[in-house]
């Protein structure tokens, strides 16, 4: 079986490149035969979500000191590096959650054009009312 890449397929959009890189991840499942030994992804998802949860925290607080950085004169590059990071482990978490890229890009178009103080006061008067059901 050839090991998938995510050169296998040329570039076209964002939302391609996440789905490309999305396919390659979910190759790694255990289900799908992903090869602890010989992928990074795999030996992630073989230790349970502690293992790549963590790897979030540690990449959005790498996030956070890079924007600190570049706040001071850093290279803005490096913000970039570490958003890919973070962004790449995340879609590991949702490949073990069964979810793809496609689900927040729906989510992310559901709320443009939606004021975030509106959304956030709509999703805390939701949440009201399941309390007092």
């Amino acid at each position: 079986m050839k090991t998938m890449s995510l050169t296998d397929a040329p570039a076209h959009s964002g939302a391609d490149t996440l789905a490309r890189l999305a396919t390659v991840i979910e190759s790694r499942l255990p289900q799908h035969g992903g090869d602890a030994d010989t992928s990074y992804v795999a030996r992630l998802l073989q230790k349970g979500p502690d293992a790549f949860l963590k790897k979030i925290g540690e990449e959005a607080t790498e996030v956070v000191m890079a924007a600190k950085d570049a706040d001071h004169g850093g290279d803005t590059a490096k913000v970039v590096n570490e958003v890919a990071d973070l962004w790449f482990h995340c879609m590991v978490a949702l490949a073990h959650y069964g979810l793809k890229p496609a689900d927040v890009l729906a989510e992310l178009d559901r709320r443009a054009g939606t004021s975030g103080i509106e959304e956030k006061a709509l999703r805390k008067a939701v949440a009201r009312e399941g309390v007092m059901k």
